[in-house]
């Protein structure tokens, strides 16, 4: 991010949904990856959550984040896929009030490009109170090319969220800076 405050100032969580990874038998590559991007654009991870494909736990997980823990953004990974044990689109549209369609579609279409296995992501991205949450794929590679289409809007997106209005086509203020 080169220009604005990047995310400096944003609570964020990462959860991730994997059978695998949460009963130990492998590494959670993925969310490694959203932790270390979200912490050099300046976000605060307070949280991290491992849970299997379960949608009530998923459901239960994403609520608590937004309504106790109240963090700014929760980046799913893993779980948006064909497979039936993928249940994380379902269990954030049963939670979220708003969707916010844009971010999931950019993401294809730009991933699109490398890969037509992007067209059979079902990730979706909505909000829930003051909290947007986003669904990312599972796989580490899907995850690198999502973090770059989403790093540069989610400061604004966020803003929006938090009732923050900006003169159209400005950059956001960096750390100590205010708009004429």
């Amino acid at each position: 991010m080169t220009q604005g405050r990047g995310l400096a100032g944003v609570r964020a969580a990462v959860l991730t949904a994997s059978e695998r990874a949460s009963r130990g038998e492998g590494h959670d590559d993925s969310g490694d990856i959203i932790v270390d991007a979200l912490q050099a654009a300046g976000a605060e991870v307070c949280v991290r959550v491992l849970v299997p494909d379960d949608l009530e736990r998923i459901k239960e997980h994403l609520t608590t984040l937004a309504d106790v823990e109240r963090v700014d953004l929760i980046l799913t990974n893993g779980g948006s896929g064909l497979s039936p044990r993928d249940v994380t689109p379902e269990a954030t549209l049963a939670v979220v009030h708003r969707l916010v369609p844009g971010i999931p579609e950019a993401a294809r279409l730009r991933t699109l490009e490398k890969t037509p296995l992007a067209m059979l992501s079902r990730s979706v991205a909505g909000v829930r109170g003051c909290t947007l949450i986003v669904n990312l794929p599972g796989s580490p590679k899907a995850v690198r090319e999502w973090m770059d289409v989403l790093l540069p809007v989610l400061p604004h997106a966020v803003d929006l969220i938090r009732g923050k209005v900006f003169e159209w086509g400005r950059p956001h203020p960096g750390p100590g800076e205010t708009l004429p």
